[in-house]
C-alpha cells in the first residue's frame, strides 16, 4: 500500500504488541528530527563557570574591584569560583580564608548564592557562587537597556533673549 502512494512504511513502535507502523515519507521524517534538534541545541543555555583568585592578605581597594566583577559575573547569569591561594605559612590559617570567603558571600547576596560552601584543597580554599537570575532571564534583562541607549532628539525650551535698548539723551 505505501509503496502504491510512494511512501515509505516507517516502524514507530516495534516493542508495543502489535508493533505500530506508519505510512510516511521517512526522508522528510528524518530532515524534521534534525531540525528539532538543531532548534533545541540553539535554545540550550551554557553554563559557564568563571575564577576569581583572591590572595589571604588583599587590600580594601584589590578586594571591592574583585567583588565588582564577581557581582558582573553574576549578573550575567554565570557561576563564580572564587579561590583564595595560600602561601607559605597562611597555610597553617585556614580559617581566616574561610571568613574571608563568608565575608564575601554575604556581601553579595543579592546578586548570588553559595552553592558549594569553602573547603581546603591543599594550598587553596574554593567556593563555587550561583546566580540568582539563571542566564536567559540575565540576558533578557539586559535587552532592554541596549534598546534604551538609543538617543531621543533634545528639545530645549530656553526663553528667548529680549535685548533691552535703552536712550541715551544728552
Amino acid at each position: 500500500m505505501a509503496e502504491e502512494v510512494g511512501l515509505d512504511l516507517v516502524e514507530i513502535s516495534p516493542d508495543a504488541k502489535p508493533p505500530v507502523c506508519k505510512i510516511m515519507d521517512f526522508g522528510k521524517y528524518k530532515y524534521e528530527i534534525a531540525q528539532k534538534a538543531r532548534e533545541a541545541r540553539q535554545n540550550q543555555t551554557h553554563i559557564v563557570v568563571k575564577e576569581i583568585r583572591f590572595g589571604l592578605k588583599i587590600e580594601p581597594h584589590d578586594y571591592e574591584t574583585k567583588k565588582a566583577h564577581i557581582e558582573r559575573f553574576l549578573k550575567g547569569g554565570d557561576k563564580v569560583k572564587v579561590t583564595v591561594q595560600f602561601k607559605g605559612r597562611e597555610q597553617t590559617r585556614p580559617e581566616m580564608g574561610y571568613r574571608l570567603l563568608m565575608k564575601l558571600s554575604e556581601e553579595i547576596a543579592e546578586f548570588g548564592f553559595v552553592e558549594f560552601v569553602p573547603k581546603k584543597e591543599g594550598k587553596s580554599m574554593t567556593m563555587v557562587l550561583g546566580p540568582v537570575l539563571k542566564k536567559s532571564q540575565a540576558a533578557k534583562k539586559t535587552a532592554p537597556k541596549a534598546a534604551a541607549v538609543v538617543e531621543k532628539p533634545v528639545v530645549v525650551d530656553a526663553p528667548t533673549p529680549v535685548l533691552e535698548t535703552q536712550e541715551v539723551t544728552q
